[in-house]
């Protein structure tokens, strides 16, 4: 009762301004009412915020990048559409090349438009769904290689894992954006937004890893020798056998290690990519919408809030849908 009383109070303080009173039109902050939200700073910035710097002309190709990956999460998604393995296989191979070559263009017509001309959403988007889409799998191989009986896969990949769990994330990036260059030869000028985009990849894998080595762990021994009987090989057994069922137990732990590194993805504005936090802010230095933070910095929550729900949604659905297919 007292958190409903809570959120009642909450929302009568909050619709007012954000509903009653707010302002939807205008050219500057001063069209706005002084008691109500500003949300004429959203409409007049909406395409900063999702497209950043692209040009203007050439954001038809963005867009066939979202319309891609609406596609692809929603074949991973709707659990009635088959061919998962299909699925993954266009999240990682088809739409990274796709996503890529469009973006970037420069090819049979398409205007080169370089990455620092990327942001907002779009850059957001890239970050998250990369990273997300290659950490699980490296950090499924890292957590196969520390449960290795070879020693120099098993120590290498231990390292590899301690070292990213115990250095903050915001190291990792400005390490390899701002001080891997000066290591490398002169005139070797590597794409900034790569390197971010390899940085929370390995940097999330090794989060993934352990969580995937919990899954292995809570397997009985008997999987294993069940898989030795039948003639099951180490790649065999791990496929067939190990991996489907570790996996199955950890969904909550990926699905939470997903939403961190969603987050984490703001953290690239402290190195100069112009996400979608960087973008806003941004956006509130304009001096025709200077005192719009609130209004800006609440878009941002909101676009978090709902991806990092809706991952959480997906994760009760795959959940809910083990259970049923273990009490058939």
């Amino acid at each position: 009762m007292a958190v409903i009383t809570l959120l009642a109070a909450i929302a009568w303080s909050i619709v007012p301004w954000a509903l009653i009173d707010a302002t939807w039109r205008g050219a500057s902050r001063n069209d706005c009412a002084p008691d109500g939200a500003c949300w004429a700073f959203v409409t007049a910035k909406a395409s900063q915020f999702i497209y950043g710097f692209y040009p203007p002309t050439e954001r038809w190709r963005p867009d066939i990048v979202f319309a891609l990956l609406i596609v692809g999460l929603v074949w991973l998604m709707v659990p009635r559409i088959p061919k998962k393995g299909y699925a993954w296989l266009f999240m990682i191979v088809v739409l990274p090349l796709a996503a890529f070559a469009l973006l970037r263009g420069g090819f049979a017509g398409l205007p080169f438009v370089p990455s620092d001309q990327w942001g907002g959403l779009l850059l957001t988007m890239i970050l998250a769904v990369s990273g997300i889409t290659f950490s699980l799998p490296i950090g499924v191989l890292f957590a196969l290689g520390r449960r290795s009986r070879m020693p120099l896969i098993r120590w290498f990949c231990i390292g590899f894992i301690e070292f990213c769990r115990g250095v903050p994330f915001l190291t990792v990036l400005f390490m390899a954006i701002v001080m891997l260059p000066f290591f490398l030869p002169s005139g070797t000028k590597p794409d900034p937004l790569a390197l971010a985009v390899v940085g929370i990849i390995f940097y999330e894998a090794a989060y993934m890893a352990e969580v995937v080595r919990g899954g292995l762990q809570a397997l009985p021994k008997g999987q294993y020798e069940a898989a030795m009987s039948i003639g099951f090989g180490y790649w065999r057994t791990m496929i067939y056998i190990i991996l489907p069922q570790a996996l199955r137990k950890v969904v909550p732990g990926v699905v939470n290690t997903t939403i961190s590194l969603l987050k984490n993805t703001t953290l690239v504005m402290v190195v100069g990519l112009f996400d979608l936090l960087n973008i806003v802010s941004a956006g509130v230095s304009d001096p025709l919408w200077a005192g719009s933070q609130a209004e800006g910095y609440f878009i941002v929550g909101l676009v978090f809030w709902l991806m990092s729900f809706g991952l959480s949604c997906y994760s009760r659905t795959i959940e809910a849908g083990f259970a049923r297919a273990d009490r058939s």
